[in-house]
């Protein structure tokens, strides 16, 4: 009876609160950070139902969720941006049917395809005319007939991503993108047949260009960069590389020039600049100096030619950095680091992998002088090599609750009880990548006790790893990489039973791994929705006894 009695009583102050639903969608916006928190929510009631179905504004379509997709696009009826990367099937067939759905889409994912689907996008043109931004990076072939196809399918097209093509054709029918005019963010890296003469029409045509994106494109040279700058004063985002390597040694080799540093100089809004694997000197970074330019995001990875001198200059004029990258400056050593620290008061991340002098003095000296620091990636240095002890004057071990992200791969030196000392002082960590981290082991478990909202953890490569010793919840774990460790159906039991919100697992070749082992981890993790398998001892046929239709997507090699 009592029990009854407070179900009721409850029952009666639901009834009595009565919020209007633009308040209940603001609230529920405010306590949910992603989409999969909507699915508890929506068990609630009908009413809760009816406001996450509102409030889901993207959407994923696998091949597995192709024969529901009517009935999915007739429940979340907000949707505004659809993502079709990993689908695998007869996508025109796919894009005529979503155009069927009076859905306001102003984002479209294609990447992944063979093709760029034609027939499909004619059909979604003519129906969904609300498109400003359209991704088909990684397609296997694209051609100047595609780019033409998609500037008149789509001519309010504001952010255009065709990057990384594994093919591509071009027949210089007209300019490139000559009637995309609202076009503000372009990325065409690796489109091989740009040359100086494209970029300049892109430049000239795309009067609201903000951010172009060029990466790997072998035809241009500093001097074709020059005279397209000249065209868009206002771009605020630049990026582009000149390589000198294998690639490019059919075309001729270009060198910074005046006449490159004047125009990038006279950019006064730029605030990122990305020169990946170019070759630079430090009359560039001193002339960025002199000028003042605002910049907050600066990439020179695998940059050649400059010196710690023309990088320190730059970043003691320019103090207001949030995100540098010097991968592979290999003339960086501690000291180096705990001078330019002083001038990042305001970085967010920093890349600082293949500098291979750098040990524990670098770490400790970034987070104690940056206290905006939340994204640490040190790959393959020297961290761990030297002794604790000899760091720990640069640190007073106080949390640091900013730091989430932190990438470690590649260390073979750092120990147990380096990496609980990681976890002492950032427990809010979203992220730690210790692959190819052969020296932990035991440590890893008391990381994830320590450290209770990590999402993703990758171990691939750490041979000593087993987490035998994990018999805690780890609730927020969604990502975990165990490939090429020593895991057996005894660890795969431990983490079904302590990861249980787990959406992606890789075993690729744990070849102690038994169809029991992953069976455990299928039935008890519910949440799963990809599983790696390859180089697994475990004849197919076993794997069909595995209920498996909760899985999108299980990548499998017996």
């Amino acid at each position: 009876m009592a029990s009854s009695s407070q179900s009721n009583r409850r029952k009666t102050i639901l009834a009595d609160i009565h919020l209007p639903l633009e308040c209940w969608e603001c609230i529920i916006s405010f306590l949910v950070d992603h989409n999969r928190s909507l699915e508890s929510l929506s068990l609630v009631s009908k009413q809760f139902l009816f406001i996450t179905n509102r409030l889901r504004f993207s959407f994923t379509i696998c091949l597995q969720t192709f024969p529901f997709l009517p009935i999915l696009l007739h429940r979340f009826t907000n949707l505004t941006s659809l993502n079709l990367s990993g689908f695998h099937g007869n996508l025109n067939r796919l894009l005529r049917k979503i155009c069927r759905f009076p859905l306001k889409l102003t984002s479209l994912n294609l990447s992944n395809q063979c093709r760029i689907p034609a027939n499909g996008l004619r059909a979604f043109s003519k129906k969904i005319t609300t498109l400003t931004t359209l991704t088909c990076s990684n397609t296997s072939f694209i051609s100047s007939t595609d780019i033409s196809l998609i500037s008149d399918c789509f001519p309010l097209l504001e952010v255009l991503d065709l990057s990384d093509p594994h093919i591509c054709e071009y027949e210089e029918a007209e300019p490139l993108l000559s009637t995309l005019f609202k076009l503000r963010k372009v990325n065409l890296s690796r489109h091989h047949y740009i040359d100086d003469k494209l970029i300049f029409q892109l430049f000239k045509n795309c009067k609201l260009l903000e951010e172009a994106i060029m990466l790997f494109c072998y035809r241009i040279t500093f001097d074709g960069i020059a005279s397209a700058l000249r065209q868009r004063p206002a771009l605020r985002s630049l990026s582009f590389s000149i390589t000198y390597g294998q690639a490019n040694q059919e075309y001729n080799e270009s060198y910074i020039t005046s006449q490159f540093i004047a125009s990038l100089v006279s950019l006064k809004y730029l605030t990122c600049l990305d020169l990946l694997s170019s070759n630079i000197f430090n009359e560039l970074l001193f002339s960025i100096a002199n000028e003042g330019l605002p910049l907050k995001r600066l990439v020179l990875q695998n940059c050649a030619g400059y010196t710690y001198s023309g990088i320190f200059y730059l970043l003691s004029k320019c103090q207001h950095c949030q995100h540098l990258d010097l991968q592979n400056a290999v003339f960086l050593t501690d000291k180096h680091v705990v001078e330019l620290s002083l001038y990042l008061g305001d970085l967010v991340s920093i890349n600082l992998s293949h500098c291979s002098l750098l040990t524990f003095s670098a770490f400790f000296a970034l987070i104690k002088s940056c206290p905006s620091l939340s994204d640490i990636k040190m790959e393959n240095t020297s961290i761990g090599k030297k002794s604790l002890e000899s760091s720990k004057s640069l640190m007073d071990f106080t949390s640091r609750p900013q730091l989430k992200y932190l990438r470690l791969a590649h260390n073979p030196w750092l120990t147990d009880e380096n990496i609980i000392m990681f976890a002492s002082i950032s427990p809010n960590l979203l992220l730690f990548d210790l692959s190819s981290c052969c020296g932990i082991g035991e440590g890893v478990a008391q990381v994830l006790r320590m450290c209770c909202n990590i999402g993703h953890l990758n171990l691939s490569r750490c041979s000593r790893v087993k987490l035998l010793e994990m018999n805690f919840k780890v609730p927020k774990l969604e990502v975990l990489n165990l490939s090429y460790t020593n895991v057996d159906d005894e660890t795969l039991y431990m983490i079904s039973k302590s990861c249980r919100g787990l959406l992606q697992l890789s075993l690729k070749c744990c070849i102690v791994v038994t169809e029991i082992g992953v069976k455990l981890v299928v039935e008890n993790c519910t949440k799963l929705r990809e599983i790696e398998c390859y180089g697994i001892n475990i004849e197919e046929r076993k794997l069909l006894t595995i209920n498996l239709r909760s899985l999108h997507r299980v990548r499998w090699l017996s």
